[in-house]
């Protein structure tokens, strides 16, 4: 009997509860968190997030945005301090350096990993631009200074924009064309010919240029298609003035971008035609292969070539 009572009182405790229960005692969900808070709470963005409140960038990047961030892990930091061979507290310390390099890892927009442009120039907040290849399964960034990162989480969401993880700190270019060039062995001829010409001031400014850089290889077979010293070239300025600008095109021309099939309009006036192997085809159809692409410079981007190309020949008197 008295089982029997036990029961229907635990029945009736029951339905007392379910009928006291309303939808509205629901406990509310939480506010999505921002960029910053989403960083916060993730143990391998400390030092991240340290460098964030030491730059004063915490209240921006909490802001409306949206922002998309190309957020560096602990372990990508501390490579970084290795590499510029100095401390945290060094890092933390230099604000303008930070903002720089913080900015440069911001875009200003939500671009999921879906939409992100592979190959294409992405501009940052800090002004510079990196780029984005599928490498096999992989997505890896070249940053300004040609160094590669790997993007190993996507789309992580926050209130405010996206995050997505990379494995290196990313850092803005820091030498024009040309300073790239002169840090080359390979482009040394070429490093020769532009201060010859007085070319060094015009592929130093703020641009942005592409320029079709051939090796030194590709001068020493033109010395030897011309029948001329390497001191009779650079001493004709004239000649090295149209031939260089003829390996110039205004505008940042990545290899994604470069037009296949159609006339390229350099800064000479003359145009040359690159097709879809990366052949290009000047005005004497001669023809000159682009053995790499891509090579930033904080004032354009440099494609390395393996022929001096050349406009049109002078008209005979």
């Amino acid at each position: 009997m008295l089982s029997w009572f036990r029961l229907l009182l635990i029945a009736a405790s029951a339905s007392f509860l379910t009928a006291c229960w309303d939808d509205t005692d629901v406990a509310p969900t939480p506010p999505p968190k921002n960029i910053v808070q989403t960083a916060q709470a993730d143990p391998q963005f400390s030092i991240l997030v340290e460098a964030v409140v030491a730059a004063d960038l915490a209240g921006t990047l909490s802001g409306t945005g949206p922002f998309t961030v190309f957020a560096p892990t602990n372990n990508a930091f501390a490579a970084l301090l290795t590499e510029l061979g100095i401390t945290k507290e060094a890092l933390l310390a230099d604000k303008a350096l930070l903002t720089q390099v913080l900015t440069y890892h911001v875009l200003p927009a939500r671009v999921l990993k879906a939409a992100v442009p592979a190959g294409q120039a992405i501009t940052t907040v800090q002004g510079g631009i990196f780029k984005v290849d599928a490498v096999g399964t992989d997505l890896v960034i070249t940053d300004g200074r040609n160094r590669t990162a790997t993007i190993t989480a996507t789309d992580i969401s926050a209130s405010n924009g996206v995050i997505h993880v990379i494995d290196k700190v990313i850092l803005p270019a820091d030498k024009t064309i040309v300073e790239t060039a002169a840090a080359l062995p390979d482009f040394s001829i070429l490093v020769e010919a532009v201060q010859a010409a007085g070319l060094e001031a015009a592929l130093s400014a703020e641009g942005p240029l592409t320029v079709f850089a051939p090796t030194n290889d590709a001068f020493a077979a033109l010395l030897a298609e011309l029948g001329i010293s390497k001191e009779a070239l650079l001493a004709d300025t004239a000649l090295l003035t149209q031939v260089l600008t003829y390996h110039v095109v205004d505008g940042r021309v990545l290899k994604a971008g470069v037009p296949v099939g159609a006339p390229i309009t350099t800064l000479q006036g003359e145009t040359f035609t690159v097709d879809a192997t990366l052949a290009i085809t000047d005005q004497r159809m001669r023809m000159a292969n682009i053995t790499a692409t891509d090579v930033l410079a904080s004032n354009g981007v440099i494609h390395v070539i393996d022929k001096v190309i050349l406009p049109a020949a002078p008209a005979a008197q």
